[in-house]
């Protein structure tokens, strides 16, 4: 599924016998597919077992964050949901597996609600995000909203949920800060 300023990005990687290489991030690519400048100010990083499932989590404006997610090593399956007011895709989401194979990266923009749960034994999630945490703004949607109806690719009793994770609202419970202006988002 398509969503208005999700963008995926599959670098160019050049590999040979001593291993590989490639671009995570360029600024100037970036600017150019995304349609507009991000600053990105903060680098985070996590380690989690099989079965970890992270989100879906946002942050409140003006505290909202745009990302650029990827996985170092294992497997994810990384989803974004839409949750601007107004947009022809609320309440959609995209679901795309990350693999260190792959290295594939997902541009998610602010706006989105965004998590992942792990796929094989352990993995590494690298994200870069355009404005730094605040606890205060932190907000998210239920993993397990039957509205959304995301499969996570897990049965449901091998979840390792966070007990915050565990309390989020469902998308119809939510006041979505978010809303939809089309000259925001590329195309």
């Amino acid at each position: 599924m398509y969503l208005r300023g999700v963008f995926l990005i599959e670098p160019k990687v050049f590999g040979d016998t001593r291993g590989y290489f490639f671009e995570s991030y360029n600024k100037k690519e970036m600017n150019e597919a995304v349609g507009r400048c991000n600053e990105f100010v903060q680098d985070n990083r996590s380690y989690s077992m099989f079965g970890t499932l992270r989100g879906l989590h946002f942050q409140k404006p003006p505290h909202a964050q745009a990302k650029i997610v990827t996985v170092l090593k294992g497997r994810v399956l990384d989803v974004a949901v839409d949750i601007r007011k107004g947009s022809p895709t609320f309440g959609k989401h995209i679901a795309v597996e990350l693999t260190e194979e792959n290295k594939l990266q997902i541009y998610i923009p602010r706006g989105f609600a965004h998590g992942f749960v792990v796929l094989s034994e352990s993995a590494e999630f690298f994200y870069k995000c355009d404005n730094g945490y605040e606890p205060a703004s932190e907000e998210g949607i239920a993993y397990n909203d039957s509205i959304l109806g995301i499969d996570w690719g897990i049965p449901h009793d091998q979840l390792v949920i966070s007990e915050k994770d565990k309390r989020w609202r469902s998308l119809g419970e939510l006041d979505a800060p978010f809303y939809y202006e089309e000259q925001m988002y590329g195309t």
